[in-house]
Protein backbone atom coordinates (compact mmCIF):
# COMPACT_ATOMS: atom_id res chain seq x y z
CA UNK A 1 0.00 0.00 0.00
CA UNK A 2 1.59 2.87 -1.09
CA UNK A 3 1.01 6.15 0.36
CA UNK A 4 1.52 9.72 -1.05
CA UNK A 5 2.91 12.65 0.98
CA UNK A 6 1.73 16.06 -0.56
CA UNK A 7 1.89 17.78 2.80
CA UNK A 8 2.28 21.19 2.81
CA UNK A 9 4.98 22.21 5.22
CA UNK A 10 2.91 25.26 6.04
CA UNK A 11 0.47 25.37 8.76
CA UNK A 12 -0.14 29.11 8.43
CA UNK A 13 0.85 31.91 5.92
CA UNK A 14 -0.68 35.17 6.25
CA UNK A 15 1.50 38.22 5.42
CA UNK A 16 5.29 37.97 7.35
CA UNK A 17 3.75 35.14 9.99
CA UNK A 18 4.67 31.62 8.53
CA UNK A 19 3.48 28.85 10.76
CA UNK A 20 5.36 25.28 9.52
CA UNK A 21 3.72 22.28 11.28
CA UNK A 22 7.82 21.16 11.77
CA UNK A 23 7.79 24.23 14.60
CA UNK A 24 4.34 22.84 15.91
CA UNK A 25 5.23 19.42 16.50
CA UNK A 26 8.42 20.66 17.91
CA UNK A 27 6.49 22.97 20.12
CA UNK A 28 3.96 19.83 21.38
CA UNK A 29 6.78 17.22 21.74
CA UNK A 30 8.91 19.44 24.19
CA UNK A 31 5.98 20.62 26.00
CA UNK A 32 4.83 16.83 26.63
CA UNK A 33 8.06 15.79 27.98
CA UNK A 34 8.17 18.81 30.29
CA UNK A 35 4.67 17.99 31.19
CA UNK A 36 6.02 13.92 31.37
CA UNK A 37 8.93 15.51 33.43
CA UNK A 38 6.91 17.34 35.83
CA UNK A 39 4.49 14.40 36.82
CA UNK A 40 7.95 12.50 37.58
CA UNK A 41 8.87 15.54 39.85
CA UNK A 42 5.98 15.32 42.08
CA UNK A 43 5.25 11.54 42.17
CA UNK A 44 9.14 12.10 44.09
CA UNK A 45 8.80 15.38 45.89
CA UNK A 46 11.32 17.02 44.14
CA UNK A 47 11.21 20.96 43.90
CA UNK A 48 9.56 22.81 40.85
CA UNK A 49 12.45 25.26 40.74
CA UNK A 50 14.94 23.04 40.33
CA UNK A 51 12.55 21.72 37.08
CA UNK A 52 12.16 25.45 35.78
CA UNK A 53 15.50 26.07 36.22
CA UNK A 54 17.08 22.66 34.92
CA UNK A 55 14.15 22.91 31.96
CA UNK A 56 15.66 26.51 30.68
CA UNK A 57 19.14 25.07 30.04
CA UNK A 58 18.32 21.78 28.57
CA UNK A 59 16.05 24.12 26.02
CA UNK A 60 18.93 25.99 25.37
CA UNK A 61 21.07 23.54 25.47
CA UNK A 62 19.09 21.62 22.56
CA UNK A 63 18.72 24.00 20.28
CA UNK A 64 22.78 25.02 20.43
CA UNK A 65 23.83 21.08 20.19
CA UNK A 66 21.30 19.79 17.45
CA UNK A 67 22.23 23.04 15.21
CA UNK A 68 26.03 22.84 15.69
CA UNK A 69 25.61 18.89 15.65
CA UNK A 70 24.50 19.09 12.08
CA UNK A 71 27.19 21.96 11.21
CA UNK A 72 29.85 20.01 12.05
CA UNK A 73 28.69 16.65 11.44
CA UNK A 74 26.88 16.82 8.04
CA UNK A 75 27.94 20.27 6.20
CA UNK A 76 31.09 21.77 8.16
CA UNK A 77 32.21 22.96 4.30
CA UNK A 78 29.30 24.51 3.60
CA UNK A 79 28.81 26.17 6.32
CA UNK A 80 32.55 27.33 6.51
CA UNK A 81 31.75 28.60 3.17
CA UNK A 82 28.45 30.39 4.16
CA UNK A 83 29.25 31.61 7.61
CA UNK A 84 25.80 33.86 7.61
CA UNK A 85 23.38 30.49 7.53
CA UNK A 86 25.33 29.24 10.30
CA UNK A 87 22.28 30.70 12.50
CA UNK A 88 19.37 30.59 9.63
CA UNK A 89 18.04 27.30 11.93
CA UNK A 90 14.59 27.85 9.81
CA UNK A 91 16.16 26.39 6.97
CA UNK A 92 16.30 23.32 8.40
CA UNK A 93 19.32 21.25 9.94
CA UNK A 94 19.16 20.24 12.89
CA UNK A 95 21.14 16.79 14.89
CA UNK A 96 19.84 14.53 16.91
CA UNK A 97 23.29 13.53 18.20
CA UNK A 98 24.54 17.27 18.60
CA UNK A 99 20.77 17.39 20.54
CA UNK A 100 21.77 14.94 23.06
CA UNK A 101 25.51 15.92 23.39
CA UNK A 102 24.21 19.46 23.84
CA UNK A 103 21.55 18.33 26.22
CA UNK A 104 23.94 16.20 28.75
CA UNK A 105 26.63 19.15 28.48
CA UNK A 106 23.56 21.81 29.26
CA UNK A 107 22.73 19.27 32.56
CA UNK A 108 26.23 18.71 33.37
CA UNK A 109 26.67 22.66 33.41
CA UNK A 110 23.35 23.33 35.75
CA UNK A 111 24.34 20.58 38.19
CA UNK A 112 28.18 21.91 38.57
CA UNK A 113 26.24 25.63 39.01
CA UNK A 114 23.68 24.36 41.47
CA UNK A 115 25.94 21.76 43.13
CA UNK A 116 23.70 18.62 42.64
CA UNK A 117 24.60 15.24 41.46
CA UNK A 118 23.82 14.50 38.00
CA UNK A 119 22.38 11.49 38.69
CA UNK A 120 19.68 12.90 40.86
CA UNK A 121 17.05 14.00 38.15
CA UNK A 122 18.86 13.37 35.00
CA UNK A 123 16.10 9.99 34.69
CA UNK A 124 13.03 12.09 35.53
CA UNK A 125 14.11 14.09 32.41
CA UNK A 126 14.97 11.04 30.24
CA UNK A 127 11.25 9.68 30.80
CA UNK A 128 10.22 12.26 28.73
CA UNK A 129 12.96 12.47 25.92
CA UNK A 130 11.75 9.83 23.40
CA UNK A 131 7.99 11.75 23.40
CA UNK A 132 9.94 15.10 22.37
CA UNK A 133 12.23 13.21 19.45
CA UNK A 134 9.09 11.59 18.51
CA UNK A 135 7.01 14.60 17.61
CA UNK A 136 10.57 15.98 15.75
CA UNK A 137 10.57 13.10 13.63
CA UNK A 138 6.70 13.18 12.45
CA UNK A 139 7.60 17.19 12.15
CA UNK A 140 10.49 15.83 9.66
CA UNK A 141 7.55 13.61 8.07
CA UNK A 142 5.52 16.98 7.26
CA UNK A 143 8.63 18.59 5.83
CA UNK A 144 9.68 15.55 3.36
CA UNK A 145 12.96 15.88 4.58
CA UNK A 146 15.47 13.32 6.64
CA UNK A 147 13.49 10.77 4.18
CA UNK A 148 14.31 7.15 3.31
CA UNK A 149 15.67 5.07 0.53
CA UNK A 150 14.05 3.69 -2.72
CA UNK A 151 11.50 0.53 -1.69
CA UNK A 152 9.22 -1.96 -3.76
CA UNK A 153 7.76 -2.82 0.09
CA UNK A 154 4.38 -2.83 0.47
CA UNK A 155 4.85 0.70 3.04
CA UNK A 156 6.48 3.04 0.46
CA UNK A 157 5.67 6.93 0.50
CA UNK A 158 6.12 8.73 -2.34
CA UNK A 159 7.06 12.28 -1.72
CA UNK A 160 5.84 14.35 -4.45
CA UNK A 161 7.13 17.64 -2.85
CA UNK A 162 10.72 16.23 -3.53
CA UNK A 163 9.34 16.02 -7.44
CA UNK A 164 9.60 12.37 -7.01
CA UNK A 165 7.30 9.53 -8.29
CA UNK A 166 8.74 6.49 -6.59
CA UNK A 167 8.25 4.89 -3.05
CA UNK A 168 10.77 5.67 -0.61
CA UNK A 169 10.88 4.40 2.96
CA UNK A 170 9.23 6.36 5.29
CA UNK A 171 12.51 6.66 8.09
CA UNK A 172 11.00 9.82 10.06
CA UNK A 173 7.80 7.49 10.78
CA UNK A 174 10.21 4.31 11.54
CA UNK A 175 12.24 6.47 14.01
CA UNK A 176 8.68 7.80 15.82
CA UNK A 177 7.62 4.76 15.97
CA UNK A 178 10.86 3.37 17.51
CA UNK A 179 10.52 6.42 19.91
CA UNK A 180 7.26 5.60 21.02
CA UNK A 181 8.08 2.01 21.80
CA UNK A 182 11.16 3.78 23.93
CA UNK A 183 9.19 6.35 25.95
CA UNK A 184 6.37 2.91 26.21
CA UNK A 185 9.14 0.81 28.27
CA UNK A 186 10.48 3.30 30.05
CA UNK A 187 7.68 4.36 31.42
CA UNK A 188 6.10 0.99 32.11
CA UNK A 189 10.13 0.21 33.48
CA UNK A 190 9.94 3.52 35.45
CA UNK A 191 6.32 2.79 37.06
CA UNK A 192 7.41 -0.58 38.04
CA UNK A 193 10.71 -0.64 39.14
CA UNK A 194 11.64 2.86 40.04
CA UNK A 195 12.75 2.60 43.69
CA UNK A 196 14.36 -0.77 42.93
CA UNK A 197 16.52 0.67 39.55
CA UNK A 198 20.13 1.71 40.08
CA UNK A 199 20.92 5.32 39.56
CA UNK A 200 20.61 6.45 35.55
CA UNK A 201 19.16 3.07 34.63
CA UNK A 202 16.23 5.04 33.08
CA UNK A 203 18.85 7.62 31.05
CA UNK A 204 21.04 4.84 30.10
CA UNK A 205 18.21 2.58 28.52
CA UNK A 206 17.26 5.43 26.62
CA UNK A 207 20.40 5.48 25.32
CA UNK A 208 20.34 1.86 24.59
CA UNK A 209 17.08 1.20 22.94
CA UNK A 210 17.00 4.85 20.82
CA UNK A 211 20.46 4.50 19.34
CA UNK A 212 20.73 0.70 19.32
CA UNK A 213 17.36 1.56 16.82
CA UNK A 214 18.44 4.44 15.09
CA UNK A 215 21.40 2.22 13.92
CA UNK A 216 19.58 -0.31 12.17
CA UNK A 217 17.15 2.94 11.10
CA UNK A 218 20.14 4.38 9.32
CA UNK A 219 20.40 1.48 6.75
CA UNK A 220 17.45 2.73 4.90
CA UNK A 221 18.10 6.10 5.27
CA UNK A 222 19.03 8.14 2.56
CA UNK A 223 21.22 10.46 4.18
CA UNK A 224 24.81 9.38 4.69
CA UNK A 225 26.89 12.09 5.10
CA UNK A 226 30.00 10.23 4.90
CA UNK A 227 32.03 9.08 1.62
CA UNK A 228 29.81 6.74 -0.14
CA UNK A 229 32.31 3.52 -0.36
CA UNK A 230 32.21 3.97 3.92
CA UNK A 231 30.21 1.09 5.03
CA UNK A 232 28.29 3.18 7.81
CA UNK A 233 26.30 6.67 7.84
CA UNK A 234 27.48 9.67 10.47
CA UNK A 235 24.29 8.68 12.30
CA UNK A 236 25.34 5.18 12.43
CA UNK A 237 28.93 6.13 13.47
CA UNK A 238 27.92 8.60 16.02
CA UNK A 239 25.25 6.23 17.33
CA UNK A 240 27.78 3.37 18.21
CA UNK A 241 29.54 5.47 21.45
CA UNK A 242 26.31 6.07 22.82
CA UNK A 243 25.30 2.58 22.63
CA UNK A 244 28.76 1.62 23.94
CA UNK A 245 28.37 3.58 26.62
CA UNK A 246 25.04 2.16 27.72
CA UNK A 247 26.42 -1.09 27.09
CA UNK A 248 29.35 -0.08 29.98
CA UNK A 249 26.62 1.15 32.22
CA UNK A 250 24.97 -2.46 32.31
CA UNK A 251 27.80 -4.50 32.46
CA UNK A 252 28.91 -2.41 35.52
CA UNK A 253 25.42 -3.07 37.28
CA UNK A 254 25.74 -6.87 36.41
CA UNK A 255 28.64 -7.15 38.00
CA UNK A 256 27.82 -5.20 41.03
CA UNK A 257 24.77 -7.55 41.10
CA UNK A 258 26.38 -10.98 40.98
CA UNK A 259 29.52 -9.86 43.57
CA UNK A 260 26.43 -9.00 45.71
CA UNK A 261 24.88 -12.62 45.38
CA UNK A 262 28.22 -13.77 46.14
CA UNK A 263 29.01 -12.40 49.06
Amino acid sequence: MLILNNLDPELFNYGIIHIRWYGLFFLIGITLSYLITRWAFKKNKFPFEDLESIALYLFIGLIVGARLGHVIFYEPLYYLQNPSQLLAVWNGGLSSHGATIGLVLAFLLWSAIHKVKFSKYADLFALGMPVAAMFVRIGNYFNSEIYGTKTDGPFGVVFARLGEDFPRHPAQLYEADLLLLTFIILFFVYKKYWKKLPSLFITFSFMFLYFTGRFFIEFVKDLHGLPADFPLSTGQVLSILPVLLAIGYFLVIICKRLRCLKN
